[in-house]
């Protein structure tokens, strides 16, 4: 069985509506307690034993490995290499500034993510802390971690669940329970109504009791809870980030070339001085090792990221993990929580069903008068807001006020379970009239006034859209007996404000929006209509069927819209799937049952009003509600990824060209330049590109990708000119104007300072450079520090430079700006004649070759529709001219 049948195997087992796992016999045996005595000390020391407490395991890294590991990766162990080099040869100048760089970068990381909380904790504070429980035939009070599988517990209205637990349907003192516990499990299962639960179904650990009183008998306690399960998922995602492995790559591509080229210059220097002065030929090899390391990549694209976080965070967008401001450009599918993020999490009245002769002020009114005042039941408090809201007469009164002006409440029959309503006898005190009012169940509300049909259809209506629906009567005049229907009120757990629009702008900028909820399937196709997507809602128990090929589950999975009837092992499964094609996925939430997918996935994105969980296990915590923040946050996202592509985009070239240069160089005419000089370069013009954090950038419309093929193609084709460049002016200065070996090597940095420096400003965007300006900021920094370069060249530094005179200087940075234009004109007509076909066919794999066959499907495809609809064009004018003419108009006209 393959991994990912097991993992099919093991979420059908938790794909029911209940969610828990079944009992074991084994556990079974252990929860036949007597409720009037609960264990004795003896079993639930036993039991503490054999489970184990009621609490989360916790797994904190140890800082100081923690800090360790931002010294690991390609492009680090590098900087290592050449570091401990530095140190063999004893070179302490490049040893500081190379160490010191190490340094920087991993502090710049450490910093800015350590300030994640740990979401195991947070989880575990979600518990309550105390909890009433029999024991030893007492109840008394102790600490939730305390309680054990078999223990006999009481829930209470505004009690939080303390563990998985059976309800018994029975009170404090064994006494029989009249009415079902109201459960709010929203923050569990996203369902965005309390759930009535009864004699032997099972409350689940973290949720709350809205109404009633039982006692439960304990099923499961700590890791094997209902939240419990989340924990483990979280705890077991711990994958290395999507910026990350970019970055590894690109390192991993300059290690390889950087290896072979030093290994192959050791070994031709070895030869020709037949092993003498090693150390000599070290300090050579460590020249070329200094030149080919992007020492300031790290830490460039670190400070681009935190200056974005900066900008993020003005706009209510707070980042805890610093990559994920790379990683929010690219993603091309948000999975977006319903309950709480794309709707209010709170129950509003929706349009109403009337009868002939009544209004929509009427049946609130009338429903305000059948509302039980105070109570805390989502329904009734739902009819309350909505009448005080809207109703004139009721907008006056107090918080505490509950008397409507002109009438008097003389009798109210709260609801009952067997009724299935609520009952109040109103006086008009205006004209002394009394007549009743009933709120309640259509089917008891339809039968108390002796029928209707039309209500029964308008009740089926909204129960296929998904809509709660309760039926409104009141007495006719001067007979306490008669009823008559008012009409049937909706109850919907509305979309927020902005959700549609956001949702529109996301597929706009090309990010899929998948809803994700616990509701019925009916109630997210509803939602779903109301927020302007399509209706293709999957129930997720379609992904976990065994019987069906992993294939079609993926296939299900990305073409669907949304998911109902999900569970946290769900949604993580969802994030899972997508992933798996290649897509990087965000996750919205807000509920501890969105934790394990909003770690899961590439950017995890915890929406305002969050629980901790949720907050602590993503990367982006939203502080505005709702969704429309995001839109920023995608659109800062991808002007930081323009940047830091562009900034790699010059400095792999830049790297390349240095490799490429002093690796011929080297070997040929055995000319180097001091190491100091490359190191120095380095700073000094990465010192300067960090000012692209703020420079202008482009705006992509659809989700940016590194296409790390395409970037080391683009960037070995300008490091070749770049070296072309590189030997004309060592030639030229060498052998035409005869410079002295000093001369040489000072023209030689300036022109390696500036040359490739310049590319920067064509590589900030895919078209010409005049296509988008850089800031003033940006080119006042790059333009000053060759501008320096030139100066300490012109003039000579003792020990760096010797002075070559204005002639030199102000030609070869003459000549460094117009060779970037040259360039800039190379690089275009790469960005024109590339695309995905041509990386199939240089660097084909099964991913790749099956998007292109699938592309070149869709052309075909396209292609026919358009033939068709050509034809179809072309026979209606065919007929529109016929018809035309036999009305006598002619032909030319027919045409004009």
């Amino acid at each position: 069985m393959t991994a990912n049948e097991e993992k099919k195997v093991q979420l059908e087992e938790h794909a029911h509506q209940e969610m828990a796992e079944e009992i074991s016999p084994e556990l079974e045996a252990f929860l036949h307690t007597d409720p009037s005595k609960g264990l004795t000390t003896a079993e639930v020391t036993e039991r503490l034993a054999k489970f184990g407490p009621n609490q989360l395991t916790e797994v904190k890294k140890n800082v100081f490995l923690k800090f360790l590991g931002y010294f690991t990766g390609a492009i680090a162990y590098l900087i290592e290499i050449a570091w401990i080099l530095s140190a063999v040869v004893q070179d302490w100048v490049n040893f500081g500034i190379i160490g010191a760089l190490l340094l920087v970068n991993a502090a710049i990381g450490f910093i800015e993510e350590s300030k994640a909380e740990n979401a195991l904790d947070a989880l575990k504070n979600t518990l309550a802390l105390k909890t009433r429980v029999w024991r030893n035939g007492d109840l008394i009070e102790i600490d939730v971690s305390d309680l054990v599988p078999g223990d006999i517990i009481v829930l209470r209205l505004g009690d939080i669940v303390p563990a998985d637990c059976r309800l018994l349907g029975i009170g404090v003192h064994g006494e029989p329970v009249e009415g079902n516990l109201q459960i709010d499990q929203s923050a569990l299962t996203g369902e965005s109504l309390p759930v009535s639960k009864g004699k032997g179904a099972t409350a689940y650990s973290s949720s709350i009791v809205k109404q009633g009183q039982q006692m439960g008998v304990v099923t499961k306690t700590g890791e094997n809870t209902f939240i419990g399960r989340a924990a483990t998922l979280m705890s077991n995602t711990n994958e290395q980030g999507h910026f990350q492995k970019i970055i590894n790559k690109i390192g991993n591509f300059l290690v390889f070339i950087t290896v072979v080229l030093v290994v192959i210059l050791f070994i031709v220097l070895m030869v020709k001085t037949h092993a003498h002065d090693v150390l000599n030929i070290i300090k050579d090899v460590l020249v070329l090792t200094v030149a080919a390391i992007p020492v300031g990549l790290p830490t460039v694209m670190s400070v681009t990221m935190a200056v974005g976080a900066k900008q993020l965070a003005k706009k209510e967008v707070i980042v805890k993990r610093l990559t994920a401001v790379e990683e929010m450009a690219s993603v091309s599918v948000l999975c977006s929580d319903k309950t709480g993020t794309l709707t209010l999490n709170e129950l509003t009245f929706d349009e109403p069903w009337l009868c002939k002769g009544y209004s929509s002020d009427d049946i609130l009114l009338y429903s305000y008068m059948a509302a039980e005042q105070g109570a805390n039941d989502p329904i009734e408090y739902a009819v309350r807001t909505a009448a005080r809201s809207q109703l004139e007469v009721l907008k006056s009164l107090g918080e505490r006020d509950t008397k409507i002006p002109g009438f008097k409440t003389n009798s109210f029959l709260p609801f009952n379970p067997v009724t299935k309503l609520t009952q109040a006898t109103i006086l008009n005190e205006e004209t002394g009239e009394t007549f009743k009012v009933a709120k309640g169940a259509p089917q008891v509300i339809i039968k108390l006034v002796g029928g209707n049909d039309d209500a029964v259809h308008a009740v089926n209506s909204l129960a296929r859209r998904g809509l709660r629906a309760l039926g409104v009567a009141r007495t006719i005049p001067g007979d306490l007996e008669q009823w008559e229907l008012i009409g049937m009120i909706s109850l919907l757990d509305p979309p927020r404000p902005d959700s549609a629009e956001t949702i529109a702008r996301c597929h706009e900028m090309g990010v899929s929006v998948k809803m994700i909820t616990g509701d019925q399937l009916i109630i997210a196709k509803e939602v779903a209509q109301r927020l302007g997507m399509q209706r293709a809602i999957l129930d997720a128990h379609k992904l976990v069927e065994a019987d069906v090929s992993e294939e079609e589950i993926v296939r299900r999975c990305v073409k669907a819209d949304g998911f109902a009837q999900v569970i946290p092992e769900h949604k993580y499964r969802v994030v899972e799937l997508l992933q798996e094609q290649g897509l990087l996925v965000g996750m919205t939430g807000d509920g501890v049952n969105d934790a394990p997918a909003l770690k899961k996935a590439n950017v995890g994105i915890a929406v305002h009003g969050c629980t901790d969980a949720a907050r602590s296990a993503s990367d982006i915590v939203l502080l505005a509600p709702g969704l429309s923040t995001i839109v920023d946050g995608i659109t800062t996202s991808r002007a930081i990824f323009q940047r830091m592509r562009s900034y790699a985009l010059y400095r792999i070239t830049s790297t390349i060209h240095f490799l490429l240069f002093f690796f011929f160089v080297t070997i040929i005419y055995q000319w180097k330049l001091e190491a100091i000089l490359l190191i120095f370069i380095a700073v000094l013009n990465d010192c300067a590109t960090l000012v692209i954090a703020v420079d202008n950038a482009q705006i992509s419309q659809r989700p940016d990708k590194w296409r790390i093929g395409q970037l080391i193609t683009m960037s070995f084709v300008l490091a070749v000119f770049l070296t072309a460049a590189s030997f004309a002016h060592f030639f030229i200065a060498r052998d035409v104007f005869e410079v002295g070996a000093k001369e040489l090597e000072t023209i030689m940095y300036l022109h390696i300072s500036s040359c490739p420096h310049f590319v920067i400003f064509s590589t900030r965007l895919s078209g010409f450079f005049w296509e988008n300006i850089p800031s003033w900021t940006f080119t006042v920094a790059i333009l000053g520090t060759q501008v320096f370069a030139m100066l300490i060249s012109v003039f000579g530094v003792p020990g760096l430079t010797h002075a070559i005179g204005w002639g030199w200087g102000c030609g070869v940075l003459a000549i460094s700006l117009g060779y970037f234009i040259v360039l800039d004109f190379v690089k275009v007509f790469l960005f024109r004649v590339w695309s995905f076909e041509l990386t199939a066919t240089l660097w084909p794999s099964p991913s790749r070759r099956r998007k292109l066959v699938e592309r070149k499907a869709q052309k075909e495809l396209s292609a026919r529709v358009a033939t068709n609809t050509e034809k179809v064009r072309t026979a209606v004018r065919a007929i529109g001219a016929v018809a035309l003419l036999q009305n006598g108009v002619s032909e030319k006209r027919t045409t004009a």
